[in-house]
């Protein structure tokens, strides 16, 4: 299939170094307020790309759930490809895709499980069927059926009542550091706006660079 007429101008406005925050982070925060309250499916959705053996990546869709001057946090399994791949190799990237406002922010940086504690308050504010599924899914493993998937999730259910889930030890929390951030404004005539902060890891400072699209 030729997609190659498959087009359209990117007109929504440009970025300028004047526009920019000099902390990266607050600039995030400036832009993820804009996109939740331009009523964007899933503004918290991110790309996280992670690197396997022999170098191989993978990607996958995951969700914020919160973010500070510390770094970006999401939760998974233990178990999952993603997690195996992380302790493997810890150097991952973020990629937010806001089309709506025609924009980008890619994020590169070290993942690390943040503490049992921290995990927990997340978990327990899950609704309680999500907890549940955190227990009888082997995230990333094959599963023969969804009907065994299912099964299992009904004697979870039976298994608890009214009772609290408790926190599984196989799941919980990551936080990725930025090391570097780009971002991206779609421009007129394919000439994007870019901008990208970087520091070296346990610095303070962050360098400013426009970069050519």
């Amino acid at each position: 299939m030729d997609l190659s007429q498959f087009r359209r101008e990117y007109l929504k406005g440009g970025l300028s170094r004047a526009d920019l925050n000099n902390d990266p982070i607050m600039q995030f925060s400036a832009w993820f307020e804009q996109a939740r309250k331009t009523e964007i499916a899933d503004p918290t959705a991110m790309v996280l790309a992670t690197v396997g053996n022999g170098g191989r990546p993978s990607q996958r869709t995951v969700l914020l759930k919160y973010f500070d001057q510390k770094g970006f946090v999401f939760f998974t399994n233990f178990e999952s490809r993603k997690a195996l791949e992380i302790k493997g190799n810890s150097q991952v990237s973020l990629l937010f895709v806001w089309l709506e406002l025609e924009r980008q922010v890619m994020i590169n940086g070290v993942a690390s499980k943040i503490s049992v504690a921290e995990s927990a308050r997340y978990f327990m504010s899950r609704p309680k069927e999500s907890q549940m599924a955190a227990w009888v899914s082997s995230q990333s493993h094959p599963l023969t059926s969804k009907q065994i998937l299912m099964q299992k999730f009904q004697e979870m259910k039976t298994k608890i009542g009214e009772g609290k889930v408790p926190l599984p030890s196989f799941w919980g929390g990551y936080r990725v550091e930025p090391l570097e951030i780009e971002f991206w404004q779609g421009g007129q005539n394919r000439l994007h706006d870019r901008f990208h902060y970087a520091k070296d890891e346990g610095a303070a400072n962050w360098t400013i660079n426009r970069l050519a699209p």
